[in-house]
């Protein structure tokens, strides 16, 4: 059964849902197999509320842009439809979904993402499991994992969604460095292999190592019990 996940993101009018902020962007990106498909799901919404200050600097969204964007209920069901049953991953997950449950709270038909989605996953949870005490923000996490945020001036949903879905990646295999180009006129990803063709020598041990080697097995098989995987 293929593994399907969803890395998604969001731009907000405010900090907010209980204080009746909404959401304007929306945008994620498709993993099936852990490999991008380019199956990506991204709108601009409009909001029916201004867009606080301290937000627009953030993202650089307007009033002005999104005058004839639709609204959240005109892309519900697409969005649903995209969404359903698969694992959701979201970094500061409790933000996304607190927005995304308040916009589907509007609709007529009441959805909840806990319900909509098979599972979701935190990255800012399991990046402060694995490094504790230190920045864990998605820029922090680019520098870490070496992925290329350059066009990264301002927060965009799509972009986001997209550069979380490498950070996810590397940090979920313990890949080190995956990199972001631009292809046409939206960004993309390349991940390509250096010297496909290269042979590494195979090393073949000598009579002492192999004997030592026997002798370290013997040693964790009776600190087992005689339970060790290779005499099953």
């Amino acid at each position: 059964m293929r593994e399907r996940q969803i890395i998604l993101d969001t731009e907000t009018t405010g900090l907010d849902p209980k204080q009746g902020h909404r959401m304007i962007e929306i945008g994620c990106v498709e993993l099936i197999d852990r490999r991008l498909t380019g199956n990506n799901f991204h709108h601009y919404l409009q909001p029916d509320r201004q867009i606080e200050e301290g937000a627009a600097k953030v993202h650089g969204i307007t009033d002005a842009f999104l005058r004839d964007k639709p609204r959240f209920a005109d892309i519900s069901g697409a969005l649903v439809d995209y969404l359903r049953d698969a694992e959701v991953i979201i970094h500061n997950a409790p933000f996304d979904v607190g927005f995304l449950n308040a916009e589907f709270a509007r609709l007529p038909t009441k959805y909840q993402m806990a319900n909509l989605c098979q599972t979701i996953t935190d990255t800012l949870s399991l990046a402060r499991a694995r490094h504790p005490g230190q920045r864990n923000n998605l820029d922090a996490l680019c520098a870490r994992y070496r992925v290329d945020n350059t066009e990264r001036t301002q927060h965009g949903a799509l972009l986001d969604a997209e550069i979380l879905a490498h950070v996810y990646l590397a940090m979920s295999s313990g890949q080190k460095s995956l990199k972001l180009v631009r292809r046409n006129s939206r960004q993309a990803s390349a991940i390509r292999r250096v010297r496909p063709d290269l042979s590494l020598p195979l090393m073949t041990p000598t009579a002492v190592e192999l004997a030592a080697h026997t002798h370290y097995l013997a040693r964790l098989d009776q600190a087992s019990g005689g339970n060790t995987v290779w005499h099953r």
